[in-house]
């Protein structure tokens, strides 16, 4: 008996832990075009504030999301594996796995089905053309694809970005592994104690702190719940500009 009860508890933690950490959705459907040009340099920047998606890893693999699904920058870092569904004269075969980096605007002035393809409430992603040809030949223009969320796998740790000025530092934070959606943030000088920033826009997180020469530890808590202490990540002589390194999910 003793067991049976043990052998139940340990598959109801393994359960709970699977949808606190690993549960991240089925399949569900929306629709895909593409932006940016053939080199996706019309991708750069944008409404994540990732500024040169090249240098920052992102590479060509990456979508500008619809309102449904920006969550007003929530969103920004969450990763997609997406197929082109149900169109055999222009689908491809097999998936790609991309990240959120944009935001896809509404056009009102469009109908939601002929031209104002991101106007709510339509799931879509606006692919950086490299990405959609991989699921979709280009005469196709838009597609219908199936789509789910997927965990994030970045290379090295979390990256962080001091900006701004005294009193008003600007970080911003990507490279997330796992859910890659960060939701908030906590940052601690060598003189201080932990403190919440708030989301300035897109991954940009704001203190108002007098942090200049501390060393900068940080606390990254993604969408799944999931949180993450990078201590000592800048040393004391820092400097705005300068981006440093913490640990990965």
């Amino acid at each position: 008996m003793d067991a049976i009860i043990s052998l139940l508890f340990f598959s109801f933690m393994g359960f709970c832990l699977t949808a606190t950490y690993g549960d991240y959705g089925g399949w569900d459907t929306a629709h895909a075009t593409f932006y940016g040009g053939g080199d996706a340099s019309g991708t750069m920047g944008g409404a994540c504030g990732y500024g040169n998606l090249y240098s920052q890893g992102y590479g060509t693999n990456t979508a500008a999301l619809s309102t449904a699904l920006f969550n007003n920058g929530l969103t920004c870092g969450a990763c997609y594996e997406l197929s082109c569904a149900s169109d055999p004269k222009w689908c491809l075969g097999g998936t790609i796995t991309v990240t959120a980096t944009n935001f896809c605007p509404p056009n009102p002035s469009l109908p939601n089905d002929n031209g104002g393809w991101c106007n709510p409430p339509r799931q879509h992603f606006d692919l950086a053309e490299p990405a959609f040809l991989q699921i979709a030949q280009y005469r196709a223009g838009i597609v219908p694809v199936s789509f789910r969320r997927v965990p994030c796998k970045k290379k090295g740790g979390i990256r962080f970005t001091i900006n701004g000025h005294s009193y008003f530092n600007l970080v911003l934070v990507t490279n997330v592994g796992g859910a890659g959606d960060v939701h908030s943030v906590s940052i601690k000088g060598s003189n201080t104690g932990w403190q919440a920033m708030s989301r300035n826009w897109g991954q940009n997180w704001q203190s108002n702190s007098y942090i200049n020469g501390q060393s900068l530890s940080f606390q990254v808590t993604t969408s799944d719940g999931r949180t993450l202490t990078s201590n000592n990540a800048a040393p004391a002589g820092w400097q705005f500009g300068q981006t440093f390194t913490g640990s990965q999910f």
